[in-house]
């Protein structure tokens, strides 16, 4: 049997330095404070852990820094229960996205939505994450004052909207989505352009909404009895969009603060004998499986590049730097048959 050599086991530091003839405090150095190693012996180092494969032990990095590399986000944090699709997403594409960062993501609950402040002060006390991710940020919400007071970083997905001195967030502008959507369905034809959206005191909502009524009045096909607000729930929907769609009649279109809306529109359509896109266009917002599986119309928000920015964010505020969040990105239409041009569809007749 043949002593095992650095390349059948996982090389250490102890390898480096032998083989580099440094100290093992100077392989330390080259691999955490590189500029404090004279440039000859920084490169005989390096060219030794990359001919060894060393990989330096995160978990020790992380204790010597006093650091968890890690992040903290609470689920359930607007108390219903579920993720939802957008915020399922997001937790996917945050969790690859802090690998690439060197960190990683810790999700926790607190057992009072409303009151979660003691949730995050035990995970602060007990060192298990650096910072935390927001979602589902809301007006009065205790959050963002409190990590602010206690200098715990954070970034949130979604705007601090009572607070504008607070820039931790990136989001995506909804309002902006929404005019473009508004905008394509004029361009299609389509004269009548109302809007289903979530009741008032929604930030999120009245946020897309806003979109509606700015691109409506710059158009000149602002109606403001061609709106119906309901709640998140699709039996709701349903009956909203019922009262919206006798007002707009066909030939005419509804634009959706999100998907589950446009289904609650797209099931009274449907029981009407009408075909979204021919009869009625159609536009949602948050692209799910809704969208794709009834070929419907939405706006895809950039989850990807959202978490990929408040990672930015977190380590800029972990390191003490300006996070230069407050970063609002816009969504893609996506268009599908529900809302196809005017030549693809009939055109209504004249009362």
């Amino acid at each position: 049997m043949t002593a095992s050599s650095p390349r059948s086991r996982r090389a250490t530091i102890i390898d480096v330095a032998r083989a580099a003839s440094v100290s093992r405090q100077t392989v330390s150095n080259a691999v955490n404070t590189p500029e404090r190693v004279a440039p000859d012996t920084l490169a005989r180092v390096q060219s030794e852990i990359e001919r060894l494969g060393y990989q330096p032990s995160r978990a020790a990095q992380t204790l010597k820094q006093e650091r968890a590399g890690a992040w903290g986000i609470e689920l359930n944090s607007a108390g219903v229960g579920r993720l939802g699709a957008v915020l399922d997403t997001f937790l996917v594409e945050l969790t690859a996205g802090a690998a690439a960062h060197g960190s990683h993501v810790v999700p926790f609950t607190a057992p009072d939505p409303l009151q979660p402040i003691p949730a995050y002060e035990r995970f602060v006390a007990s060192r298990v994450a650096d910072g935390f991710v927001l979602t589902d940020t809301r007006n009065n919400d205790p959050r963002p004052a409190w990590l602010e007071a206690h200098h715990v970083p954070y970034a949130a997905f979604g705007r601090v909207w009572d607070d504008p001195s607070i820039t931790s967030w990136v989001d995506v502008d909804g309002a902006a989505g929404i005019e473009a959507a508004v905008r394509h369905l004029a361009d299609q034809g389509y004269e009548r352009i109302g809007y289903l959206g979530w009741p008032e005191g929604s930030p999120v909502g009245d946020d897309r909404r806003s979109g509606w009524t700015r691109a409506t009045v710059d158009l000149g096909l602002a109606h403001p009895e061609w709106e119906a607000r309901t709640p998140q729930v699709l039996d709701a929907a349903s009956s909203a969009a019922a009262g919206l769609l006798d007002a707009l009649g066909p030939g005419g279109a509804l634009v959706c603060a999100s998907d589950t809306l446009a289904l609650g529109a797209w099931r009274v359509l449907v029981a009407r004998g009408l075909e979204p896109g021919r009869d009625v266009g159609v536009v949602g917002f948050d692209d799910t499986d809704i969208a794709q599986a009834l070929d419907l119309s939405s706006l895809h928000q950039p989850l990807d590049r959202v978490a990929d920015r408040v990672l930015h964010v977190l380590g800029a505020r972990s390191a003490s730097r300006d996070p230069a969040g407050g970063l609002l990105l816009p969504p893609e239409l996506v268009v599908r048959s529900s809302s196809k041009p005017a030549g693809d569809r009939t055109t209504p007749k004249e009362k």
